[in-house]
């Protein structure tokens, strides 16, 4: 069976051999790029790629904007942004241009490797033939064979990530669903990185598809429980 294939994007030659190193110790098949245009170039030679992990910090082209360049180039790569930041807006800033997870310096293997499985899963589950052909709910559509999603009959670009989490609000109409729900549903039961990941990925998703996204009617907030999906904003 042909091994899944990942993208390093790190400057520095020692942490670069370390991600790499692991990496194929489980199992993957690896590409590494010490430059943001050569993380692009790789991309466009090998569209199969499924996670790019990108280091934010570099001369050239940052992390933050080949994540920008992959997801205006409409390519489904699962994104994983690498930072030696601590800022919070940081972290928000790279799930907020199409991330899927962030992982902060230093990290373990254990935990990198976790990191990647779980968005593989996200990703095979967006695959999955098992899945019915198309979710409609009032005035949107969600087609799982070609991953996309219509407002009106207009289509919306989705990240992975933002596909997932809506196919299982839409999945789960007038329900309500928690934080940690919503966390198992998308990220996985294992999933050890910051729950504040959900309410980014919701603020995006209103950005998208709500008429006005400080009032949103679609994606509403039930305060200290959860969310709950309305497609037809009642």
């Amino acid at each position: 069976m042909a091994k899944d294939k990942i993208l390093v994007l790190e400057d520095e030659l020692s942490i670069r051999s370390f991600i790499v190193l692991n990496l194929k110790y489980a199992d993957f098949e690896v590409y590494e790029a010490g430059r943001g245009e050569e993380a692009l170039q790789l991309l466009k030679e090998h569209p199969d790629i499924r996670i790019a992990l990108l280091d934010v910090m570099l001369e050239g082209l940052s992390g933050f904007e080949v994540c920008k360049k992959i997801r205006e180039s409409g390519m489904k790569t699962g994104i994983i942004i690498l930072t030696a930041r601590v800022q919070e807006s940081d972290k928000i800033h790279g799930l907020t241009i199409g991330a899927d997870d962030y992982m902060t310096k230093p990290f373990s293997p254990a935990e990198m490797v976790a990191r990647v499985q779980s968005l593989l899963r996200r990703l095979n589950n967006n695959d999955s033939s098992e899945q019915p052909e198309a979710l409609v709910t009032g005035i949107f559509k969600l087609t799982v064979e070609d991953e996309l999603f219509y407002k009106n009959d207009e289509p919306i670009d989705l990240t992975p990530t933002e596909f997932e989490l809506i196919r299982t609000l839409m999945n789960n109409e007038n329900q309500l669903l928690s934080r940690n729900q919503l966390i198992d549903a998308v990220w996985g039961e294992n999933f050890v990185g910051d729950p504040k990941i959900i309410d980014v990925n919701i603020r995006r998703l209103r950005q998208k598809i709500e008429d006005d996204p400080a009032q949103p009617k679609y994606i509403k907030t039930h305060w200290g429980r959860g969310y709950i999906w309305s497609g037809l904003g009642e």
